[in-house]
């Protein structure tokens, strides 16, 4: 892997001063951090460990995964399945601009900040292994360090609903992730039989459309 590790560096540093700006707080190792400088690095993490070996614009991707995600809030979109797309268009559009602003800023090539560009949209899902790739580390990430809090958050929910939640999960990963989800990544033991529950009916649905 051909890779300047200066610039590299640079790149990681300004994307994480970015989120360091963050004002909501999430918690690790007993201490509160800013939230998506710690989903940053727990992407980061999480990527080492699934896919060691990946590419230089996979990496840059992952630590710029969520930058400064709090600045266009889920409130200002209608609370309709319309108004969640519609936000989740303008954050992409919002980390694939910032990202490419810093990667610039930093001496990448037009070449390098296009593909990390693709990728934080997650072009052609299922299709190109490191977008898949990226899929897959965000929701293991999101299965080991914030179902459970998710899962707090919404006692209104009951089995079926969470069912149906880690259904769409598990369709979105590749085998190899779905593996990684059943043996590589620490799930909450009380969430285990839900969790393996609906991989069965996410398999089913694969299938189905397969």
């Amino acid at each position: 892997m051909n890779t300047d590790q200066h610039r590299f560096d640079q790149a990681v540093a300004r994307f994480d001063a970015a989120n360091a700006e963050d004002p909501n707080g999430g918690i690790a190792d007993g201490r509160v951090q800013p939230k998506e400088l710690l989903y940053a690095q727990r992407l980061s993490a999480m990527l080492a460990r699934f896919a060691p070996d990946s590419t230089e614009s996979l990496r840059l991707a992952v630590r710029c995964q969520h930058i400064q995600r709090w600045k266009i809030p889920r409130s200002d979109y209608p609370k309709t399945p319309a108004g969640y797309k519609q936000w989740r268009s303008q954050l992409q559009k919002f980390h694939a601009e910032t990202s490419a602003r810093i990667l610039r800023e930093v001496g990448y090539d037009a070449q390098t900040v296009a593909r990390v560009e693709s990728l934080l949209r997650k072009e052609k899902l299922k299709l190109d292994p490191e977008v898949q790739t990226l899929e897959d580390v965000v929701d293991l990430v999101f299965l080991e360090d914030y179902l459970e809090d998710f899962v707090a958050e919404h006692p209104e929910y009951d089995e079926a609903k969470w069912i149906d939640i880690l259904k769409k999960t598990w369709f979105k990963m590749s085998s190899r992730g779905r593996s990684a989800a059943l043996s590589m990544i620490r799930l909450p033991e009380k969430l285990v039989p839900v969790i393996r529950r609906a991989a069965e009916l996410g398999e089913k649905m694969d299938r189905s459309k397969s």
